[in-house]
């Protein structure tokens, strides 16, 4: 059985040694193999593309975010400066009714600024919004005009 088998191989191969591919049968996979390469390039582009959008907007998400918290320690840190401030004039106060006016206008001056601080973070926050959205819109309608393209 082993020898027939090595005669049927050997003459397969004897016979495909002569065998030539129609060139009409070249020619289709040439065209195909070209097809396939350039819709690979395309698909590659697109990818590389949409990699760069994301990278986009996770940096300007990124970004948004580190300003906020910036701002937040910021505010943090004066308010956290204005309570020892206040703490230290109760200290040093002659008596206790203007250790008490001392507080009533660290109340005051802290709640008025606690409204500025939030006014400035409601600003600051819409306009890292608006500029995110921007950033993420401009990155997609760039995405999608070399989609067109392509």
């Amino acid at each position: 059985m082993n020898e027939h088998f090595t005669r049927q191989a050997e003459q397969f191969f004897s016979a495909a040694k002569d065998a030539r591919v129609p060139e009409n049968v070249k020619a289709m996979v040439a065209d195909g193999v070209a097809k396939t390469r350039d819709v690979y390039e395309k698909a590659s582009t697109a990818a590389k593309d949409q990699a760069q959008v994301a990278e986009e907007m996770m940096l300007a998400s990124q970004a948004g975010a580190k300003t906020l918290g910036n701002k937040l320690m910021e505010n943090t840190a004066v308010n956290t400066e204005a309570v020892f401030d206040a703490a230290q004039a109760m200290v040093r106060a002659g008596s206790l009714p203007e250790a008490a006016r001392i507080q009533a206008e660290f109340m005051q001056k802290q709640m008025a600024l606690a409204g500025a601080q939030t006014r400035e973070l409601f600003e600051l926050s819409s306009r890292i919004a608006q500029q995110t959205f921007q950033t993420f819109n401009s990155a997609a309608t760039k995405s999608f005009e070399t989609m067109k393209k392509g």
